[in-house]
């Protein structure tokens, strides 16, 4: 008996223990990761020429042959369009690689190219004020090592390589697909080494996967975040590629996470990832983008929005187009606030009702036009609100009134029409620690 009350001692304690640990905190790599917000994916390579969307390794290398390739003007559209930066598919799972590896005979110097697009793209990326990150596949369909152990090596080299020439690297995307290489053969990952020798080389590099270690997936290519977005995951008992958390759990994240992993929403602008003249017709409108956008930025997460060259080497018009208007919509956001002259007044933890953290009221003299409401934590003392609620009132008459789960890096509330109000109250009834937020913002 005695036996078994120590043993709820210590469970007790544990359980003690694991309530009073610390909110995981973002790096300073994460926290400038999550200022950024918006940016390009660029799926480039011999699939842009061949129409597939995997290719199998079996191309020639001479398929690739962009003939006007401006990577000035990739980042002249990313730079008006709003992002603020590029990724680039250095080596997809076809194992063609757009620089010229010493480790490959499947690239850019055996193409009718010849140039070398990490070069070029990231010279243009410094010279307009871009980041630059680069995807690259650990699957390689061409490669004869792959499946072996030698293959690790050689993966380790080609990364190296690309830190070492093309750098600073922003983000490093790693994709989990794990196929047959060319001799039939599966390739056992060595995650672990990958990870510490970006680590040792490149410790500021966020390093994307479907667990992270710094960016997590957030579970679909459709475009949307949980409606509860956690920054935190547990990873453990987890592994990369088919391994992974759900799907439904990498959307909303966990309430208690042990890691700081924020999500990454990725998606296309287009029905596929790499570039066909077939989907002109189908590139998502500047609505359809507000909407992900509304979706992904709106609900804490970052949005990697996959804008593809053509054939030429260039973005599509129609893709410029709506990507311009998209820019349109975000600008009335980030440049509009309607709530700049407003009063603001601070109410503490009500010690009658515990469960509402904080109040923050804004009272404005006369009447705004809003469209929606913006709020963001501050993050560098954590991700905590788990619940608040939004009020719009007209002198006193509430007419809007919506319940939230979690803020996080931004929460943008769009109005299912435009209200007329004088004042907003922000009243979080649950979180984990005292939370801090940055001025709301109206639109």
């Amino acid at each position: 008996m005695k036996y078994l009350s120590l043993l709820v001692l210590q469970l007790g304690a544990c359980l003690l223990l694991k309530a009073q640990m610390p909110n995981p905190l973002p790096t300073n790599a994460q926290l400038k990761w999550h200022k950024n917000q918006y940016y390009f994916f660029m799926h480039f390579g011999p699939n842009t020429f061949t129409g597939k969307e995997w290719g199998d390794g079996k191309e020639k290398s001479e398929v690739f042959n962009p003939t006007q390739l401006d990577t000035d003007q990739w980042c002249k559209v990313a730079k008006e369009a709003g992002a603020k930066g590029i990724i680039i598919t250095a080596k997809h799972h076809d194992g063609f690689c757009l620089w010229p590896s010493q480790y490959s005979k499947h690239t850019v110097r055996e193409s009718g190219f010849k140039k070398d697009i990490l070069a070029l793209l990231s010279a243009s990326c410094k010279k307009a004020g871009l980041q630059f990150g680069v995807y690259l596949s650990p699957w390689d369909r061409n490669h004869p090592d792959y499946g072996t152990d030698r293959y690790n090596d050689v993966f380790v080299n080609m990364l190296t390589e690309i830190f070492q020439n093309y750098g600073p690297i922003w983000e490093l995307w790693w994709d989990g697909a794990n196929g047959e290489g060319p001799n039939g053969k599966l390739q056992v990952y060595d995650w672990k080494r990958y990870e510490q020798l970006i680590r040792r080389i490149s410790p500021q590099t966020v390093i994307f996967s479907d667990i992270g270690p710094d960016i997590r997936w957030v579970g679909n290519e459709s475009g949307y975040a949980g409606k509860t977005n956690w920054n935190l995951l547990d990873t453990s008992g987890f592994k990369r590629g088919h391994g992974a958390p759900s799907q439904d759990t990498l959307g909303t994240g966990n309430y208690r996470g042990a890691q700081y992993i924020p999500a990454e929403v990725d998606v296309s602008i287009r029905p596929g990832w790499f570039h066909r003249d077939s989907e002109n017709s189908q590139v998502k409108t500047a609505d359809q983008l507000y909407k992900i956008y509304l979706e992904s930025v709106g609900r804490g997460a970052n949005l990697l929005l996959n804008v593809p060259p053509d054939h030429r080497g260039l973005i599509h018009e129609r893709d410029i187009a709506s990507l311009m208007g998209l820019k349109s919509k975000i600008d009335i956001i980030e440049k509009t606030d309607l709530l700049q002259k407003a009063a603001l007044n601070e109410a503490g933890p009500d010690k009658q009702q515990p469960k509402k953290t904080s109040t923050w009221y804004y009272m404005l003299k006369t009447p705004a036009e809003f469209t929606g409401i913006v709020l963001q934590e501050d993050l560098k003392y954590g991700q905590k609100v788990a619940s608040a609620t939004i009020t719009l009132s007209l002198y006193g008459e509430q007419i809007f009134q919506e319940t939230i789960t979690t803020i996080g890096n931004k929460r943008i509330i769009q109005l299912p029409k435009t209200m007329a109000a004088t004042e907003l109250s922000i009243v979080v009834n649950e979180s984990k620690g005292l939370p801090i937020l940055k001025r709301a913002k109206g639109f």
